[in-house]
């Protein structure tokens, strides 16, 4: 265990692995199936809105929709997701993840806290043979609450006192400053981070961090 922090929450998208030209494809499949004539995504505009909730991304991509609308192409868009990342056989993770997990697992207890969608990340859990090395997980689209709150959520479930977060995301430095929680910055993902107390220029640079 670290002499400074008892657990490891992580992201996913931009910090565990890169899913966006999956989705891209598939979101827009859901675009044509509903057929609302709404723009069309693709892997670079997807980089920039990954890190926000469900809600948020569909408000930013389809502003012209009403609400109901957008709820339903939103569902359509996890739907079609789903059966694409579950049928992709490329690995998408980033280099060193897996190995860096399995290897530290033996002194670090490791969690997940996102704001994808309910499903996602036990999806992902099972795509990278994840699942027997994270203790515990939450997510907005389980509890529709923010990344600070469910933090602090599975925080308390856990009875953790010293997590460390890792992200990609000024937002998720944001919300780990919400939630009181200290931030490591995965710099090789989709964002950038003005603060933080750690930069992850790869991911096995957590075990310098972790010592």
């Amino acid at each position: 265990m670290s002499a400074e922090f008892d657990a490891v929450i992580l992201d996913i998208d931009g910090t565990i692995w890169n899913t966006t030209g999956i989705v891209a494809v598939a979101w827009n499949k859901a675009v044509e199936k509903t057929g609302y004539g709404v723009r069309k995504v693709n892997a670079q505009i997807l980089q920039k809105e990954f890190g926000k909730t469900m809600d948020v991304i569909a408000a930013d991509l389809w502003p012209e929709l009403e609400k109901e609308k957008r709820d339903i192409l939103l569902a359509e868009c996890c739907t079609e997701e789903q059966i694409a990342i579950r049928n992709n056989d490329v690995d998408i993770t980033y280099p060193g993840v897996v190995d860096t997990i399995v290897e530290l697992s033996s002194q670090e207890n490791f969690y997940i806290v996102s704001n994808c969608q309910n499903g996602y990340i036990e999806l992902m859990l099972e795509k990278t043979g994840l699942a027997p090395y994270v203790k515990d997980f939450e997510c907005f689209g389980r509890t529709g609450k923010g990344k600070a709150e469910n933090l602090i959520i599975l925080k308390d479930r856990n009875q953790l006192s010293f997590p460390l977060y890792v992200g990609d995301t000024q937002g998720d430095c944001n919300e780990c400053i919400k939630a009181g929680i200290s931030f490591a910055w995965a710099s090789y993902g989709f964002g950038t981070a003005s603060s933080y107390y750690k930069e992850i220029k790869k991911f096995s640079d957590l075990k310098n961090i972790l010592k």
